[in-house]
């Protein structure tokens, strides 16, 4: 997300101009947690963390939803940005850019070649048996809200909607992952590469270990040891690639061939020869901590 310094922006730029919306922040960064956890965390009362969320609810930084709880309704708080971008000075290619969106469920990818430990999973129950790399053949694949990989990869074919006299100015994917395997242990890290038509836009290394809290949204059926990961976002545009704001390749989107008449193919991956082999589980929608598919945008000139 950019986000130009200017008086129309005054409401997200001044929640950033208190250090207890910015402490709030830095507590939804590492997991959602709901207005009376706010409270303790912060000490402070929780009709002032209500008015200090709902000012960063309003700037598009923070979005709350209510679910059960033990006694009632609570009301959950989520980061919903992982970064952004400040421009001190309006860029005309930013201002006039065209943006397309897209949301590509976990269980549609259109290629894959991976090794056990591996599965799938819809909402309600198994898809196939777990360690059975056929069954990710299987037709049931599409329904698949969660899946894992010990190594090998999953292929995405983002829609294309370009038109022919559209130049793209950058491509984000972001999605809720970990490295982890359900039916494995949860305390190994992994080198999880990431590319996009061909080209290696830049390699993460998750750092493991999140098995021990329950998804907020993972089904109550679901007993396997990795339970939520956390939302990478991937950006290419003309500076170069990006993983959560942090440049980690000089690859810039002409470099991906994007055009209106060419297909977007999005890989992840978890070589066996990677120093950290701990394999790939993502979620989508009904698993995990932030209820979303793979989310991509693609902005045009």
């Amino acid at each position: 997300m950019q986000v130009e310094v200017s008086s129309r922006n005054i409401k997200f730029l001044e929640c950033l101009s208190s250090l207890t919306r910015v402490k709030m922040i830095e507590l939804l960064g590492v997991q959602p947690m709901n207005i009376k956890s706010l409270s303790e965390a912060l000490d402070i009362k929780s009709p002032i963390v209500t008015r200090h969320i709902h000012m960063l609810e309003e700037a598009g930084i923070v979005r709350c939803e209510s679910v059960p709880g033990k006694r009632g309704m609570q009301k959950i708080c989520h980061l919903q940005l992982t970064q952004t971008m400040l421009l001190f000075k309006s860029s005309p290619a930013i201002d006039e850019a065209k943006r397309y969106e897209v949301s590509l469920p976990v269980g549609h990818y259109s290629s894959y070649q991976i090794k056990p430990t591996c599965g799938l999973a819809s909402d309600t129950q198994m898809i196939g048996m777990c360690d059975d790399p056929r069954y990710f053949a299987d037709p049931e694949h599409v329904q698949a809200k969660v899946l894992w990989f010990g190594s090998g990869f999953v292929e995405y074919r983002i829609p294309n909607y370009m038109v022919n006299n559209e130049t793209p100015e950058s491509l984000e994917v972001s999605m809720e992952i970990c490295s982890e395997t359900p039916c494995s242990i949860n305390h190994l890290p992994s080198d999880i590469a990431f590319t996009i038509n061909g080209v290696n836009v830049g390699v993460w290394t998750y750092p493991g270990d999140f098995g021990s809290t329950r998804g907020l949204y993972t089904p109550e059926w679901w007993h396997k040891n990795i339970q939520h990961g956390l939302i990478k976002t991937i950006r290419v545009n003309r500076l170069g690639s990006f993983i959560d704001g942090i440049q980690v390749s000089n690859v810039t989107i002409d470099q991906l061939m994007l055009a209106y008449d060419k297909q977007i193919l999005f890989r992840i991956s978890c070589s066996a020869t990677a120093k950290n082999c701990g394999g790939v589980t993502l979620f989508g929608k009904g698993f995990g901590n932030y209820n979303q598919d793979i989310e991509v945008i693609l902005r045009c000139q």
